[in-house]
């Protein structure tokens, strides 16, 4: 099994349903959502925050939020 890339981003736009839009340091948007353990402790994330992620290298077009930066 591929390791996951982990990425930073910003947060661009936030949806429904805990799913955000995320601007990466290479300009590529990605769709993601929130991991977990972020979830179960609440943790609330704004339009701007930095945040960590982890991507599968077989779709590049979506992502979970691992943390905040």
């Amino acid at each position: 099994m591929e390791e996951p890339l982990t990425v930073e981003g910003r947060i661009t736009v936030v949806l429904p349903g805990t799913m955000f839009r995320v601007t990466l340091d290479n300009q590529h948007e990605v769709l993601a959502h929130i991991c977990g353990k972020m979830r179960k402790r609440f943790v609330r994330l704004t339009a701007g925050d930095r945040v960590q992620m982890e991507m599968s290298p077989y779709d590049l077009s979506k992502g979970s939020i691992i943390g905040r930066v």
